[in-house]
Parts: structure tokens; sequence; C-alpha cells
């Protein structure tokens, strides 16, 4: 064992790494319960947590009663050799299963629980992995958006999930499990977000090049906020009554893009990219990882394979000029 300062040191910076565990914010811990559904995952892991508490306490409790009680000193007798004991060994075998049961028990009646189909009424909601962002769309009422889901407080959702490409996986570590996201299969995932709140959200299965660059963000609101959402959701593009905007307009719609985006409202119907027909509205743009700034939004579209490598959108060389005119119409979609 080290002697002195070397033992000090070695504490010290045990102590440095185990309380850095304990800073914050961790805006994507699981372990900070915001639904019905996550409380569930919250509850079964305090449960366990606590039997393996229980267990530390006493196996490791036993071990250093044994090494102080039972250690070599000089001048000491011999130890005796012992040749089992019965009581000892049925205990021993015992306790562990006993500790197995009040563990299983409370997982199997979780994982029962929240793998059954929801109840009552919900808010469809139809997730979409590609790589590497995410389409939502809300078939009830009308609503297709990329990257940023907006639910109601109080309403439980009810999320159909499928894949275009590659396997993914769907998860929102303060709302819900994660759950597999494949092609020609659908998953479904359920939960009712008990205070509102923007929530962060990961692809949690590795599917590609950018796969740690798949976010998404969930937006908890006010029914009536969220209804106020889904109108202006509805609506098609707002058209700026400005000459930029509308010299943005055409370099847009006169361009390649209008082959993969679609803009409700105009002739751009593209199926293949996300639909931005109100990307200025939304908080981040590139699936989660730029903030929605003009500045942003340009080094995007001329450096999309720079910002997220291999990214499927191939934009054709643009001058200054007409970027700058694109970047102003896209802005101006509210």
């Amino acid at each position: 064992m080290p002697r002195g300062p070397r033992w000090i040191v070695v504490l010290l910076a045990m102590a440095t790494f185990a309380l850095g565990a304990c800073g914050g914010p961790f805006p994507q811990s699981a372990l900070d319960p915001a639904s019905d559904f996550a409380w569930k995952l919250q509850d079964l892991f305090e449960g366990i947590f606590f039997w393996a508490v229980v267990v530390f306490v006493l196996v490791e409790g036993a071990l250093i009663v044994a090494i102080l009680r039972f250690r070599e000193r000089p001048g000491g007798p011999e130890p005796k050799a012992t040749h089992g004991n019965t009581l000892l060994e049925i205990s021993w075998t015992l306790a562990p299963a006993i500790v197995l049961v009040l563990i299983a028990i409370p997982t199997i009646k979780t994982i029962w629980d929240v793998d059954r189909p929801p109840r009552g009424e919900s808010l469809v909601i139809e997730a979409i992995g590609h790589q590497w962002w995410w389409e939502f769309r809300y078939p009830d009422l009308g609503v297709v958006t990329a990257n940023e889901l907006h639910i109601p407080v109080g309403k439980q959702i009810d999320i159909r999930l499928t894949s275009a490409d590659v396997i993914h996986s769907f998860w929102f570590p303060r709302l819900g499990g994660k759950r597999d996201v494949l092609p020609g299969h659908e998953n479904q995932l359920w939960f009712t977000a008990d205070s509102a709140g923007l929530y962060l959200g990961q692809c949690a299965e590795f599917c590609g090049l950018s796969h740690a660059l798949m976010k998404m963000e969930l937006v908890a609101e006010s029914p009536e906020e969220f209804e106020a959402w889904v109108e202006h959701q509805r609506s098609d593009a707002v058209v700026a009554d400005s000459a930029a905007f509308a010299e943005g307009s055409q370099a847009f719609l006169q361009g390649g893009c209008i082959a993969c985006h679609a803009v409700r409202g105009t002739i751009a119907q593209g199926v293949i990219g996300p639909d931005l027909t109100h990307i200025g509205s939304r908080r981040r743009i590139a699936a989660g990882i730029l903030d929605n700034t003009p500045e942003n939004m340009r080094h995007w579209i001329a450096n999309s394979q720079a910002v997220k490598p291999g990214s499927l959108m191939v934009v054709p060389e643009l001058d200054d000029e007409t970027l700058d005119r694109i970047v102003t119409y896209l802005q101006g979609l509210k």
C-alpha cells in the first residue's frame, strides 16, 4: 500500500472524480423524470438501488469485520480449519434468491406496464427516423414538422415509431425509455408530460457517420399554447411583404431545394428532406445542433458536409448574393 503523501493524493483524486459527477445541469438526465412513463422507470430504479445498497453494506461490512477480526497477529495461534457450515451455506443461498425475487417482481410488472398499448384517448404522433434527422407527423391534426416536437401537458401521447432507412433509437431521457426505430416495422411509445418545458432528445442507436448529431427537441406546453401552435403549423408559409423576401423566394423555388423540401402554399413539395414551411419559427436547425440564426443557416446551407458529415443534403454551388437571398427567405418562414 502506498505510504504518506502518495496515499493522500490517491484519495483526493478519487474524491475529485466522484464529486465531478455531482455537477450539472444535466438536461438529458433520466434521473429527473417529467412524465408518468419516466416515473415508472425511476421508481423501479430506486427500488433496485435500495436492494443494491443493502447487499453492498452487508457484504462489504462482513468483509471488513473478517479482515479486522481474523487478521494475522504477531504471536497469534494458527487459524483452525473449518469444513463447511450448513446454516451459513443455506443462508447465503437463500438470501440472494429472495433479493432477486424482490427485484424481479417490480421489474416484470414495470416491463408489462410500459410495453402495453396506451389506454384511453391519446394524441397520435408518427415519428420517422432519417439519416440524420427526425420527421414528426400529426395525422389527426394535419401537421408535419421536423426535429421539434410539440405536445400538450397532461395529454397522453402515443408515438408510432418507424424508420425510413436504418435502425435508429428514439429517446427523450426525461420523458420515456428508449425505443428502437426500425425500417418496415412500427414500434410504440406512450407518455404524459406532467410539466411544461423544453426537453432534449437524441438518437440512441448508432446509425451512421453523424449519429451523434441526430438530436431533437420536445416542447411541452399548455393545451391553449399547443392549439395555437397547431393552427399556426396548419397555415401556409407566410409571405413577407419585402423585396428581399420575394427575391429569396424566387431563388429558393428556382433552385434545386424544391427537389427535397416542401414549403406549403408553394410549388415546393419535396418529401426527401424536412418540411420547411415554418422553419423560421424553429429554435434550432440541422436536427438540433445549431441555433436558428441567419449566420448558422448560411453556414449550414453552404457547408452541410462540414457541419454534418455524410449528410444527404446536396447543395449546388451558390454565389454569396443568392445564398443570402435564400437565407432571408427561410428565416422569414415563420
